[in-house]
């Protein structure tokens, strides 16, 4: 009699984590991290295991800095939601989505059962991809020959984030590697693709031309700003050594005419007062 009683207990004990078991949930989701291009479809999926019987509340929510807002809650759509989204079962698709859709959601459900009542959730990033707007380019007009000068490529609305390529002429700059085609160009330019600058440590007559640059970062077309020229004239030690020559020029003649006219001093009156006058003004 005790054995049986005992393997009676066994049972049931058996028995009740079984059924513990059954009514727990498990939430799944086949992305926890979506991607989509702005003005397109998400799906974020939250997949469920329960038993049968149990009574689900289905909850979706925001999770941002400043807090923790509803997106979906008591059977309708919440906030900027509201219209362009749609359940699919317990996940959610949204269609025409923003920038500002991107974020962290995270699906709630719970369920009610003999023992009471559990949740289960999942958490699920949404990156909204975003294509680039037209850069901002910076190119100075005018620069002296020997001088540094520094070009500026930026967008700030592409994500992720732009990179950059600057064209002279209509030409795609080549980047400084060091081998290669770059190598043999001879390149006195450095060219950042991340930041969008174009650094020359020592401008030439030889860099006068029309620059552009253009952003890309995957997503859509890319984007260029308006071709803009850089003139390099002569450095203004040119143009000091130019006015040197000039005066020692200047000086010369004059000895030429000193020298004349001392040669002259023992000639007759018209030479004296007539040549070397014809020989300075030259």
């Amino acid at each position: 009699m005790a054995s049986r009683s005992l393997r009676l207990l066994l049972l049931g004990y058996l028995g009740l984590l079984s059924y513990r078991k059954v009514s727990g949930i498990s939430i799944e989701t086949d992305n926890k991290n979506v991607k989509a291009e702005e003005f397109k479809e998400a799906i974020l999926s939250c997949k469920h295991k329960f038993s049968k019987g149990m009574s689900l509340r289905i909850e979706w929510k925001k999770i941002q800095s400043q807090g923790v807002s509803f997106v979906y809650y008591n059977g309708e759509f919440t906030g900027d939601l509201q219209g362009r989204a749609e359940m699919l079962n317990t996940g959610i698709r949204i269609r025409n989505v923003t920038r500002k859709d991107s974020g962290t959601y995270r699906c709630e459900i719970s369920a009610k059962s003999e023992e009471g009542q559990r949740l289960g959730e999942a958490t699920i990033t949404l990156t909204v991809l975003v294509a680039p707007t037209t850069p901002v380019c910076e190119v100075p007009s005018s620069a002296m020959t020997g001088t540094v000068v520094e070009m500026s490529c930026r967008e700030t609305e592409g994500s992720p984030p732009s990179e950059y390529q600057w064209y002279k002429n209509g030409v795609a700059l080549l980047e400084k590697t060091g081998t290669g085609s770059a190598r043999a160009a001879n390149i006195t330019y450095t060219m950042n693709k991340k930041s969008g600058t174009l650094l020359f440590n020592t401008v030439t007559k030889n860099d006068t031309g029309e620059y552009f640059c253009e952003a890309s970062n995957g997503i859509g077309l890319s984007q260029k700003c308006s071709a803009k020229r850089m003139q390099v004239e002569g450095s203004s030690s040119q143009k000091t050594n130019y006015q040197s020559t000039s005066e020692k020029a200047s000086v010369l003649h004059s000895v030429v005419c000193l020298k004349s006219f001392r040669c002259l001093q023992n000639s007759s009156y018209l030479f004296l007062h007539t040549l070397p006058n014809l020989i300075c003004h030259q």
